[in-house]
This record gives structure tokens, sequence and C-alpha cells, in this order.
């Protein structure tokens, strides 16, 4: 199976001034698709030859995890991003915020905190555990969820190739943007 780089649902220029276009080069037109492209060089005459990218995420290790966590993660945290989209939850998403952190403030300053104080590189994750409730973890480099059988919700991609040209070393005001184009109707469609 040869993996393709997803198409944005956006316009490069289309978040900013949160994201630039500059940075949505490099980002998704660079960084992603080096990820594609090695996923495609490392998994001919493997066991993953034919494996989507959630069965590599669960099965497999080393470079062919890598990559292929990458290729998913990016296209996770590119498609969750709306100059226009909802800027709260409302509905059953809310109320499981609520649920399980108290209010979306509360949520939000937590998952801040998570996305902020991981050490070095990787992803700020909210998470649907088995019994349905949510939660915040942090994932190191390629690290996703679904290999622990927990359900994605949102990421927070901490990566400095993430936010360095906008924002040089400044991860806080890079979360603190990142907060302005959520788009919580994608979001709550993946918590259903």
């Amino acid at each position: 199976m040869a993996f393709e780089l997803p198409k944005l649902p956006f316009a490069p220029d289309a978040l900013m001034p949160f994201i630039s276009a500059e940075t949505i080069e490099y980002h998704y037109g660079k960084h992603h698709q080096a990820y594609v492209n090695n996923l495609n060089g490392l998994v001919p005459g493997t066991a993953f030859e034919n494996a989507d990218l959630e069965t590599i995420i669960k099965e497999a290790d080393g470079p062919v995890f890598n990559n292929g966590a990458q290729v998913w993660n990016h296209t996770f945290y590119f498609e969750s991003f709306s100059k226009t989209g909802k800027r709260t939850p409302d509905g059953i998403l809310a109320n499981a915020i609520r649920d399980s952190f108290g209010s979306f403030d509360v949520f939000r300053e937590q998952f801040t905190k998570s996305a902020a104080g991981l050490f070095g590189s990787g992803w700020a994750w909210l998470v649907k555990n088995p019994d349905g409730k949510l939660a915040i973890v942090q994932e190191s480099n390629a690290g996703n969820p679904l290999k622990k059988g927990l359900k994605p919700i949102l990421t927070c991609d901490v990566w400095e190739h993430a936010y360095y040209i906008d924002y040089r070393n400044r991860r806080p005001d890079y979360i603190k943007s990142f907060w302005e184009i959520i788009d919580w109707e994608i979001i709550a469609n993946r918590y259903k």
C-alpha cells in the first residue's frame, strides 16, 4: 500500500495570524511529506506492506512505527483546524469535558499545561478511555495513544517544527494560538 500526503482542509494561509503560510509550507509540505516518503520506503517487504496506519501504530515499532505514527498524528492535527469553526464545545462533548475535568476552562488549563510541560518533542492528547471518560496524556516523539487502546479526540503537536518559524522558542504562545483555530465541531465528531 502506498501512502499519500492527505490534502489540507484549508488553504496554506487560512490560519493566519495564528499559523503562518510559511509554517504550513514547512510543517505540512516538508515534515509531514517526509514522514509519508520515509514510510513508503520502509514498508515494502515487511509485515506492514499492506497495513493501514492504525495497524502500523498498534503493531509496529522502530522506524516503521515512528514514521507511520507521525503521518497519522500530523493528519489528525491538521484536520482539527478551521479559521471559522466552532470555538468551544457543546452538546455531549461539552458534557463529557465537564464530567471529566469540572469545566471547559479547567480542561483547557490542564491541556495547555500538559502541552507546554512536555519535555522535548511530542504530543499532548485529549483521549477517550474505554470507559468513556476523557483524559489528557502526553506522548513523546511519535507516540500515539492508539497503541494503548485509547481513542484520540484532540492533539497538539509540540515538536519545534510546529511553531519555531512563527513563535521561535515560545511554546506557550504557540499553544495560546492553537486554541484560536480548533474547530470543536470536528472534535465533537471524533468523540462520538
